[in-house]
């Protein structure tokens, strides 16, 4: 007879009716413990899943298992028996059978428990990330993170099987303007000098198209200096970072496609995934949708109403439309939206976002009410009705303004309107390519033309576009990837030719001396013969978060940082040793 394990013969997931009668060794966690009359139950729990225990005052264990805590973790031998037919449990894989426990050991004691592991209640963040180890055997979390795993070893496979292969790019490296702010390491060798930790491996990738590695991809770490957002971690984040020679950017697209989207149907607990992702322009989807991350789960489509209005008397629109040609009216159609209350709770909460409110018409008895279609008269308010398509019981809802100051408002608005009338079908994944991005945008803040976007990329007709047109009317060969209202992936074809490069950035205000100091690498790359190449990278936490219907980032990150970017659990960011830092030549200046 081979000896058994010394902790365990199956894991808490592996009993099945086929094992009654055997004897086994078990260990792991008590998830919790039920006293029932002399009967002791003990769920235990490990990685895999759980297992019933029984043990009741006969057993030569009874005393010692009467002792037993939640999260205290322990070895039992015993033997396998069926459950009564009413007790079987068809939640659980383990739920035909338990265990009878003859022999039991405490292998670790567990103190009195800061927040409870069984039943997952709301708990302070704040405990919840100082006591992290704890809070990762809770089972939602705990599935989430292994869902993580199993999801970027499928993009893993999935890329190789396409001709891409991993290459790893340093973590230690130059500081580059990409938008952010570098995390900054000290050099100990060269006092005063610093390395940047990378917030991607842009330049890096590009390098490796150009020293002719064709098909780039990796599962990349990418670090920001930024203020925490839910949907944003501070510090660190990483992406499916990958990179293409000779490709359109339709190439690209239809290559990344089917990857992402079988890992949603992997993954995505057999809801339905767009197939052929739509190609929507950035101008369509901002008028359309009034946002260029639009959730198209939302069947609702804005339209541009501004001729009905002009002339009009309904003088707050008219007036203003007279005055500045730029002023547009947009309406947001909302099908079964036609009740005065549903129309008044929106104006209330558009005042709540600031806004003056939020004309409407709504539609019964085959005509429009409401003091907007009193103003307009019959014929207008039926005009616009037929344009939008709507009938008795609907209602269409008005923003006006300039469509770059309103846009989002109006965007925000098409959402609550598709939500609280249920027109958004929740239980799908949406995607779409947003194209045609601008390649500049007006700075406000610093009164000069910035690029709008990534820096590298190309734009659409080249040094002559550059040359002769006007830089807000150039259009970038860039695209977002977005999916129910979130964007996953950002990517562009990269300007390759150094001439490009250089007066893409002299529009901005640097000079080529300049550019050649700060992205000296690819300059110099470039002139060596670079093929035309391109890429993107898709966010692996944001699409782990769509698999798992999480609202925030922390709920499928192991380790994450709280709101104020500290590590309650390790205590990072902490003060380094006078020591350290004499090595490093760096004295801290205490803050004003």
């Amino acid at each position: 007879m081979t000896e058994m394990h010394r902790y365990r013969s199956h894991t808490c997931a592996a009993l099945r009716t086929g094992d009654v009668g055997n004897n086994v060794r078990l260990s792991g966690w008590v998830h919790r413990v039920r006293d029932h009359g002399g009967l002791l139950f003990i769920d235990l729990r490990d990685h895999y899943g759980l297992t019933q225990l029984v043990v009741d005052p006969d057993s030569s264990a009874f005393g010692l298992a009467e002792t037993v805590r939640s999260e205290w973790v322990i070895r039992v031998d015993g033997e396998v028996k069926a459950r009564t037919p009413e007790t079987v449990n068809a939640k659980q894989p383990t739920g035909t059978v338990e265990v009878f426990i003859r022999d039991l050991e405490v292998l670790g004691e567990a103190k009195e428990l800061p927040l409870p592991v069984f039943g997952e209640p709301d708990y302070p963040e704040e405990i919840r990330l100082r006591y992290r180890f704890l809070d990762l055997r809770r089972e939602t979390l705990h599935a989430n993170i292994v869902k993580r795993t199993k999801v970027i070893s499928s993009m893993r496979r999935r890329m190789g099987d396409i001709g891409f292969a991993e290459y790893s790019t340093p973590i230690l490296t130059a500081s580059s303007p990409e938008g952010a702010r570098d995390f900054l390491v000290p050099s100990r060798i060269h006092p005063g000098k610093f390395f940047a930790l990378p917030q991607a491996p842009q330049q890096y990738k590009q390098l490796l198209m150009v020293a002719g590695f064709d098909r780039y991809f990796q599962i990349a770490p990418c670090f920001r200096d930024e203020d925490p957002r839910a949907d944003r971690l501070p510090g660190e984040f990483y992406q499916l970072d990958l990179e293409m020679s000779f490709v359109t950017q339709e190439e690209i697209w239809e290559t990344m496609e089917p990857v992402i989207t079988a890992v949603f149907e992997e993954f995505g607990d057999g809801k339905p995934v767009t197939k052929g992702w739509p190609r929507i322009p950035y101008q369509d989807a901002v008028r359309k949708y009034g946002s260029d991350k639009p959730d198209l789960r939302n069947p609702i489509v804005m339209q541009q109403v501004t001729e009905h209005f002009r002339g009009s008397g309904f003088g707050v629109f008219a007036n203003q439309i007279a005055s500045d040609d730029k002023v547009e009216v947009w309406a947001i159609p909302a099908k079964g939206g036609g009740s005065r209350a549903f129309c008044d709770r929106m104006n209330a909460w558009a005042q709540g976002q600031g806004q003056p409110g939020l004309g409407y018409i709504f539609f019964k008895d085959g005509a429009g009410s409401g003091p907007v279609a009193k103003n307009i008269g019959e014929e207008r308010t039926a005009a616009l009705r037929d344009q939008l398509g709507l009938a008795d019981g609907d209602a269409v809802f008005f923003v006006l303004g300039r469509p770059e100051k309103m846009y989002r408002f109006a965007g925000e608005a098409r959402v609550k309107v598709g939500l609280d009338l249920n027109l958004t079908q929740l239980d799908r994944y949406e995607f779409c390519w947003i194209v045609d991005f601008p390649f500049y945008e007006w700075s406000e803040e610093e009164k000069r033309v910035d690029f709008a976007h990534n820096p590298f990329s190309m734009p659409q007709g080249g040094i002559e576009a550059l040359n002769t047109q006007d830089p807000l009317t150039i259009k970038a060969y860039q695209y977002d990837a977005v999916c129910n209202g979130f964007e996953i992936a950002s990517g562009s074809i990269r300007n390759q030719l150094p001439e490009t490069m250089v007066r893409a950035f002299e529009i901005t205000g640097k000079s080529r001396d300049e550019v050649i100091a700060q992205f000296g690498g690819m300059y110099r790359a470039f002139q060596f013969g670079a093929p035309p190449h391109g890429g993107a990278a898709f966010g692996i936490d944001r699409v782990v978060m769509l698999l798992c219907g999480a609202q925030n980032l922390r709920e499928i990150t192991l380790f994450p940082m709280n709101q104020q970017a500290e590590d309650l659990l390790m205590g990072a960011p902490s003060p380094a040793a006078p020591k350290q830092l004499r090595e490093l030549s760096i004295r801290v200046i205490a803050d004003k």
